[in-house]
């Protein structure tokens, strides 16, 4: 397969592998292409947002207290009606104090993506916060996504596979989203315990195990069954958090007394492994299992390339995926070497937040509160920090290209030109925003426009900036 001219190179370079163009961002990937992109692969992992900075065991202690206040509250309304107490008051402020730091937080990340010159390396670490997803949809995990992504998932997206899959599945946001936390195994001392107490709540949760099988790794066509699931599970009890009387409260502990004792057989493999070394020992093997390769190289084929990308593409990088233990840089390279890659045609329709980050890049901004993203996005079926499923967001276009969103996006389209195109040259910016994928066609419709704003729109909602 035969690459294209240097100039839609640098194109697709910036608007396929990154996340849209800033000015002179095309042109600064004209004379090398691929090592524009090469050069954002780094050890230490994607850049980190410019947030609060808090860690997930800051969280952790700020939602124990916000419970007990929520506990408190609740208590002393039932004592005195419908009275108005300080303590109420005093729940509220901690209820909207926690919710503006998840917003803190995601906005802090929106920035980032509309700011940086390293958009591969931004890109790329999007796609493995999605691909290990923890979603907002519970209150205790969502104080946690900005931790998360900050702790486990951006530090290790160049390294290897084994040490990013055992930092997000023993992260207190994976654990409290899927209710690891409080798995128990039916034979331990804890269960034990919690019989002796006629606790129905204790038990075995599946959750994290089925998640990490059928998402995670080898994908659930790799022919595991139910009691592979349940065997997973097994190996994992014990993985849990530290709670406040602990060493290390709101971080990753293992408590031997709630795991189930004895040996394990997960995918045919035996595990005699006891305690903490068991579930490690199960993640190593799942991480280096060829099927994980298969399935995880398709992912990235499918959100780089296309919803179908070629075989030959998938292949390629699943042998490079083999050859070097699950080393992520190098994966991340023989993507950008691939020809296959860049196939000129764009047939990746961006997803929401891809969608407004690339017109906040167009003209070199970044949005300016979580007041104005958040509902934007969530109008657009995105809403922040709160993907519907383990699964993530979806990434092809039958999801996101329906003709009500489509009628979304360009009121969005027009309202956001109303504010920003009048004092932008239209016909530059064609050309800033897709270089050599910049058709005849939307040229044309750009110059004849009427006025700036409508030239804007029409920019921002043509197929070529639509997709990628």
């Amino acid at each position: 397969m035969s690459l294209p001219s240097k100039d839609m190179m640098a194109a697709i370079a910036v608007t396929r592998f990154g996340l849209g163009a800033r000015p002179g961002e095309i042109e600064a990937a004209r004379a090398d292409p691929k090592g524009f992109l090469i050069a954002q692969i780094r050890r230490e992992g994607a850049d980190l947002p410019r947030d609060s900075g808090e860690t997930s065991a800051d969280r952790f202690s700020q939602m124990r207290d916000f419970q007990r206040q929520r506990k408190m509250e609740r208590e002393q309304k039932d004592g005195q009606g419908d009275k108005t107490t300080a303590n109420a008051q005093t729940f509220k402020d901690a209820q909207r104090d926690l919710r503006e730091k998840v917003g803190a937080d995601f906005l802090a990340r929106a920035r980032l993506a509309t700011n940086t010159d390293a958009a591969f390396r931004e890109r790329w670490a999007l796609f493995w916060a999605n691909h290990f997803t923890v979603s907002a949809t519970k209150q205790l995990t969502s104080v946690l996504i900005g931790p998360f992504e900050r702790e486990a998932i951006r530090p290790n997206v160049f390294g290897g596979f084994e040490n990013l899959l055992v930092a997000s599945s023993t992260h207190p946001a994976m654990l409290t989203y899927l209710d690891q936390a409080q798995s128990i195994g039916p034979n331990s001392r804890a269960a034990g315990a919690a019989a002796r107490r006629r606790n129905g709540k204790a038990g075995l949760n599946e959750n994290l195990a089925r998640e990490i099988l059928e998402l995670h790794t080898v994908g659930v066509d790799a022919g595991y069954s139910q009691a592979d699931v349940t065997e997973f599970a097994r190996a994992l009890t014990g993985f849990s958090i530290g709670r406040d009387a602990e060493d290390r409260p709101g971080q990753f502990v293992f408590r031997e007394a709630a795991h189930e004792p004895g040996g394990r057989t997960v995918l045919g493999r035996q595990y005699g492994q006891t305690g903490l070394k068991q579930g490690l020992s199960v993640l190593s093997d799942l991480a280096a299992d060829p099927r994980t390769a298969r399935h995880v190289c398709g992912k990235i084929a499918r959100h780089f390339v296309s919803d179908m990308p070629p075989a030959s593409l998938t292949q390629r990088l699943e042998r490079r995926w083999m050859e070097t233990g699950g080393d992520l840089a190098k994966v991340a390279q023989t993507l950008i070497e691939s020809p296959e890659a860049w196939d000129p045609t764009p047939v990746k329709f961006k997803t929401p937040y891809e969608y407004t980050l690339s017109t906040w890049r167009l003209i070199g901004a970044e949005p300016s509160a979580i007041e104005r993203l958040a509902p934007i996005l969530t109008g657009l079926g995105q809403k922040p920090f709160s993907p519907p499923s383990p699964k993530g967001w979806p990434e092809d276009a039958q999801s996101w290209a329906a003709p009500d969103a489509l009628i979304k996006r360009m009121q969005w389209a027009q309202g956001f030109a109303a504010a920003v195109a009048d004092r932008a040259d239209p016909n530059a910016l064609s050309a800033e925003a897709l270089g050599a994928r910049l058709t005849p066609a939307v040229a044309k419709a750009v110059s004849r426009a009427e006025t700036r704003r409508e030239a804007f729109a029409l920019l921002v909602m043509s197929p070529e900036f639509q997709r990628r």
